[in-house]
């Protein structure tokens, strides 16, 4: 066969003309549509009304598909009126039809009706309400569906029993439709399905009486009501369930529309000058931008909404199996999206309907530089905002649909699940960090993975017993074997605490010169050097992760703002504090401004860093380090102040403080008071470092050992470990404003007495040489002007000290009574 070669098109001619055998064609076409018209509408005017069978009288009155303006709704409805007027003639035809028919034919006309109106079409005798409008109501109440009212009483009867499935079918219809959108998402998806599959049955139940229907003369209206008698129970289930979800979201608008017609707020609007209809538009614009479009019910909330009907209609054999069905096939998605979760630590949520949601924005990278523990406590959080411990809920958590009422979406947990959430979120978290080390998750139970969960089963609950256990065990092991978490907390405790300080006292030789500079001064490349040559001789672990950093505020001062912040333990002012309150704090004021212009030293700003790597920065995170270098800081000012007075006690070993001077009593005198004061002093920071070491940081040590022996949970080893540093805190007097600031008074006066050893030096030995030169001492006064000052000092911020200590040791920390039965033996030698 030769290939079809199209022929080129002719031009168009410029002006378009008719031939006379095409003009006389159109012609007579015209006129012979005219005649035929004609001839209609005069046989219609002569014959007399007349009822013929139902099929001819629809196919009259059938209105055309162009005029119909709810066709696009309903593409399967080509019943429904066309005009505004043509209900009320057809309205008089139909009740002179049925007033003229017998009660079989009448029982016809409605069955065929009823067949119709059972899948949501209007038929001839059975038409929607007259207050029905495609383009007003909600689709998702349903249709509601009369009959012509000349009908036959016990007709009428049977028929209004079923015309509620129509309405039914109409209602459950429009919700699988409108709900089968993705922003509803899987779990609605997968109770339109379930929905869908029953009205499958309901349409092949249809079909069935439509056909008996056409087959069988014995079909009455009282058989097809046998029939269909039980699928009405079953679809008004369904609808009741379809009001609950579609109403929920309507009494969340509505609330949020009423909350604002207050009258109290608006009389306040209104003397305000608020009350302009422009401007109260402009802020209704402004909170529903601010609030954000209304959650829809999806996820949890869906679940939750057909278990409380399970559970309320438990007593209905038919409702419970229809709920338990839709349950069941709802919570597909749902246990699937948990399934994943809880054995490899993805969370699949792309609509955001499980209880666990993921902040994104949030990575591992952000523990380098974390004091808050952000990663860990808000990486992974429940959308309903609920913690283990019973502080304060997470930010973000969408309000409810009514006051005390469920949470919308996601973030309204399945009863089922309500119990479990915690483990849930847990188990995710756990193996979230394994995966996030780049180390493949092995299932714990490789057979469940292949059987599919479902939410109302109770294989549900032991599943996700194992899947926490697994996940909680693996993380475990990962965290103390294999990353050795022990002894990193061992060389913590040996470089923070000084539990073997010998490094500390070669450091600080080492170091002298460049720790006498000022911290802005002092080299932070020379001092790491000088640390690493410290721990060189050092047979200790990880020393290379060891690292020097320079504070930029001094600790009492950085200590006292943050406790004036957080209000720990000293934030009652006045409440029954000691003496002299009053009058420290308005010195405090004074000195505060003096202290602000002497530089900082850099032996007060040195401090140790300690580097770990993921995941063992879950545990050692910045949020924990910091404490660490609040108690080294701590322990090293007490060492330093130590040392200095060790070092004045041996200068004052020298002659000049020992030799016998019998002709100057004074001079003897005054120089017993300055090695008694120096005595006192050391005696002490010696009791304070005691107390500190032993009675303090080893005994909670030992109590962190035995905890984490016996730990079973990664949580419960994280509040172990902040207990511990935060019990060291308290019981070191760290958080308490009071007693920190007298300590801290007592400790600077005790390290500036021991910067003046060599001018004490220098006075005894002009006093000396004055007192053999035979030539009276003039200086004598001030030497005791000098030492009466820093004697008064002492012995007041002492006095105040121990009443502190006695205070708190008796009202809210008895772990100080030791201290208190230790500073006792140094006041009893003033």
């Amino acid at each position: 066969m030769d290939p079809y070669t199209p022929r080129t098109r002719p031009a168009r001619k410029k002006n378009l003309t008719l031939s006379a055998k095409e003009y006389t064609k159109i012609t007579g076409t015209i006129a012979s549509v005219r005649r035929n018209r004609q001839l209609s509408d005069d046989v219609d005017e002569e014959i007399e009304p007349r009822v013929h069978s139902s099929r001819e009288t629809r196919r009259n009155h059938e209105p055309s598909f162009i005029a119909e303006t709810s066709f696009v709704r309903a593409p399967l409805n080509s019943r429904v009126g066309a005009t505004k007027s043509t209900p009320k003639s057809k309205g008089k035809e139909r009740e002179d039809v049925l007033d003229h028919l017998p009660v079989d034919i009448q029982e016809a006309l409605i069955l065929e009706d009823l067949l119709y109106v059972l899948m949501g079409i209007e038929g001839t005798y059975i038409t929607y309400h007259r207050d029905y409008s495609p383009e007003d109501d909600d689709p998702l109440q349903g249709i509601n569906f009369v009959v012509a009212s000349p009908l036959d009483p016990s007709l009428r009867d049977l028929t209004e029993r079923v015309l509620p499935l129509g309405t039914y079918y109409t209602a459950i219809s429009a919700f699988v439709e409108s709900r089968s959108h993705l922003d509803y998402g899987l779990v609605n998806h997968a109770l339109c399905a379930a929905i869908r599959d029953m009205l499958k049955e309901y349409q092949t139940l249809l079909s069935q009486l439509e056909h008996a229907f056409n087959i069988s003369p014995q079909f009455t209206l009282q058989k097809l009501w046998f029939y269909i008698h039980p699928t009405v129970h079953t679809l008004s289930l369904i609808y009741q369930l379809i009001l609950e979800l579609t109403n929920t979201e309507d009494d969340e608008g509505s609330s949020l529309s009423s909350s604002s017609g207050d009258k109290e707020q608006a009389a306040r609007d209104e003397a305000l000058g608020l009350g302009g209809a422009k401007l109260k538009a402009v802020l209704s614009e402004i909170t529903k931008s601010s609030t954000g479009a209304a959650v829809p019910v999806k996820g949890g909330e869906v679940l939750t909404v057909i278990y409380e009907r399970t559970q309320s209609m438990s007593g209905d054999p038919t409702a419970f199996k229809v709920y338990g069905t839709l349950l069941s096939a709802a919570g597909v998605p749902y246990a699937e999206m948990l399934r994943e979760w809880i054995t490899t630590g993805r969370l699949q949520d792309p609509y955001e309907e499980f209880c666990v949601k993921e902040s994104k924005f949030i990575s591992k990278g952000i523990l380098e530089v974390d004091y808050t523990d952000e990663y860990w406590e808000r990486r992974y959080t429940l959308r309903d905002g609920s913690t283990l411990s019973s502080k304060q809920q997470h930010a973000g958590v969408p309000p409810p649909r009514t006051p005390g009422g469920r949470l919308p979406g996601g973030a309204c947990i399945p009863p089922l699940l309500e119990g479990w959430k915690h483990k849930v979120l847990l188990a995710g978290k756990y193996l979230n960090v394994i995966r996030e080390c780049g180390i493949e998750v092995q299932a714990s139970q490789p057979q469940a993975n292949e059987q599919q969960l479902s939410m109302d089963d109770q294989k549900l609950y032991k599943f996700l017993e194992d899947a926490y256990t697994h996940a909680n065990r693996t993380l475990l092991r990962l965290l103390l074997q294999d990353q050795q978490l022990i002894p990193r907390l061992r060389s913590l405790k040996r470089y923070f605490f000084l539990s073997q300080s010998s490094f500390l006292t070669h450091l600080l030789d080492l170091a002298h010169t460049e720790l006498r500079k000022p911290a802005k001064s002092a080299s932070i490349v020379k001092l790491q050097s000088l640390l690493d040559l410290a721990l060189t001789g050092e047979d200790a672990l990880f020393r290379e992760d060891v690292k020097v950093s320079i504070a930029s505020t001094g600790l009492y001062e950085w200590l006292l703002k943050v406790i004036s912040v957080s209000g720990v333990i000293g934030g009652e002012e006045g409440e029954g504090t000691p003496d002299g309150v009053g009058q420290e704090d308005s010195k405090r004021d004074r000195d505060k401004d003096k202290d602000e212009k002497k530089p900082m030293l850099a032996i007060d700003a040195l401090a140790l860093d300690y580097t770990v790597k993921f995941p063992l920065s879950l545990v050692i995170s910045r949020k924990t380090i910091l404490r660490y270098q609040l108690l080294f800081r701590f322990l090293l000012h007490l060492k330093n102040v130590e040392q200095s007075l060790g070092l004045m006690w041996i200068e004052q070993k020298t002659a000049t403080w020992r030799k016998s001077v019998p002709s100057h009593p004074e001079f003897e005198q005054w120089r017993l008071r300055v090695l008694l004061l120096r005595t006192r002093m050391l005696a002490f920071v010696q009791q304070i470092l005691a107390f500190v070491t032993f009675e303090v940081l080893e005994p909670n040590w030992r109590s962190l050992e035995a905890k984490l022996a016996k730990v079973t949970t990664v949580d419960q080893l994280l509040r172990d470990h902040v207990d511990f540093l935060d019990t060291c805190l308290k019981e070191c007097m760290l958080t308490s404003a009071k007693l920190l600031r007298a300590y801290s008074r007592m400790i600077v006066t005790c390290s500036t007495f021991a910067l003046y050893a060599s001018s004490f030096t220098k006075s005894a030995s002009q006093a000396l040489s004055a007192a053999e030169s035979g030539d009276g001492d003039q200086a004598m006064g001030k030497r005791w002007d000098f030492l009466k000052k820093f004697e008064s000092n002492f012995n007041h911020w002492f006095k105040f000290h121990l009443d502190c200590v006695q205070y708190y040791a008796s009202s809210e920390n008895v772990s100080l009574l030791p201290l208190v039965v230790r500073l006792s033996s140094i006041k009893s030698m003033s």
